[in-house]
């Protein structure tokens, strides 16, 4: 995702209470969420086994190379890949499923207090809605800059339920470990030193978002997110209520990815596609709905501090011989995201390639 100033949103009816009243009608989906002729546009294969990777396997010496080399291939070739054994404790994730899913049970107005703002993504609503007339997304979610703790803005943190705001704290601090971990490892599968891409991830800036997804009767003609790329270093994907709905883009057809019980799903950003100079690639990926039932995903988005060069990483220039995408400044790099999302353009990787 983004830095919470990075872009400014139009406010659009809530999707929940929409669903509500809309799904017990006789009526046909509002006119604005109809996205058929992206929904049938393309082949979906069911039951998609995405790599899995173990991480207390990377983590013991008799069996990290093997399970670097699975790393490594899942980064490079997918983009994508279901973490496993990752040490987090059970615990921690019941506590912030819970709170989650006791938020999103809130009433709408008790909800709205931690509406977005003018000017931010951050808060409760919806996001890249840009103008009056552009298709939108079956869904609504909460936004939230977590780490570091001074960069968060109390406004938007839920009060109710009181769980709310010390769950996701423990949470977040678990999936940074998680993240530094695999940063390590890719650092090694790239050829530098394990701690060269914390280097450019210092500070461990981490943003999460929460998406709500309900269920629609008209399933097939939505989408709960459209299609994308993350503008992030490296996301990690918790599934709150085991309702699949992810779907990644490969050789032109879409997979659905069914997640594994305790297993994040962990996605590789624009930013590490560049930093790695085209060797990990930065996937398209959508979310879809259920007919009858709701789903909720909450992930956490890894990027760099915002005085950070996003560029190809000098050593692996070597290696090639070339620079394969141009370098600037990471607050210039999200303002061409956004500028691409404007444009309803789903990636912007293919402007920054030289």
């Amino acid at each position: 995702m983004a830095h919470a100033k990075a872009g400014e949103f139009l406010q659009v009816p809530n999707v929940q209470a929409l669903a509500q009243t809309w799904n017990g009608s006789g009526e046909q989906v509002p006119e604005r969420y109809v996205r058929t002729e992206e929904t049938g546009a393309d082949e979906v294969i069911a039951g998609c086994a995405i790599p899995v990777v173990d991480l207390s396997r990377l983590l013991d010496p008799r069996s990290s190379d093997k399970e670097l080399a699975i790393l490594g291939s899942a980064c490079q070739h997918w983009g994508f890949f279901q973490l496993i054994n990752h040490g987090v404790p059970d615990e921690v994730i019941l506590e912030v499923k819970k709170g989650i899913t006791e938020f999103f049970e809130l009433p709408l107005e008790a909800k709205k207090v931690y509406a977005q703002q003018p000017g931010s993504v951050e808060g409760y609503g919806q996001s890249f809605v840009f103008d009056d007339t552009q298709k939108l997304d079956w869904a609504d979610m909460i936004y939230l800059m977590v780490r570091p703790a001074e960069s968060r803005d109390t406004r938007f943190w839920p009060a109710r339920p009181p769980s709310f705001m010390g769950s996701v704290d423990r949470y977040s601090a678990e999936a940074a470990r998680v993240a530094s971990c695999l940063l390590r490892f890719m650092a090694v599968d790239m050829g530098v030193p394990p701690e060269r891409l914390l280097e450019v991830f210092r500070g461990q800036p981490q943003s999460m978002r929460v998406s709500y997804y309900p269920p629609c009767r008209q399933a097939g003609d939505v989408l709960g997110l459209s299609p994308h790329t993350d503008a992030t270093g490296l996301a990690l994907l918790l599934h709150v209520n085991g309702v699949q709905g992810l779907q990644i883009k490969r050789d032109g057809r879409w997979l659905a990815v069914d997640p594994m019980d305790k297993a994040f799903v962990v996605s590789i950003g624009d930013i590490l596609e560049i930093l790695s100079n085209g060797r990990y690639r930065s996937i398209e990926h959508r979310a879809v709905v259920h007919p009858d039932r709701e789903r909720i995903s909450a992930t956490m988005f890894h990027q760099p501090c915002e005085d950070t060069t996003v560029g190809p990483l000098p050593e692996l220039v070597k290696v090639v011989g070339e620079a394969r995408y141009k370098s600037m400044g990471y607050m210039d790099f999200m303002k061409r995201f956004f500028a691409s999302k404007l444009d309803g353009r789903r990636s912007h990787l293919d402007g920054l390639r030289i």
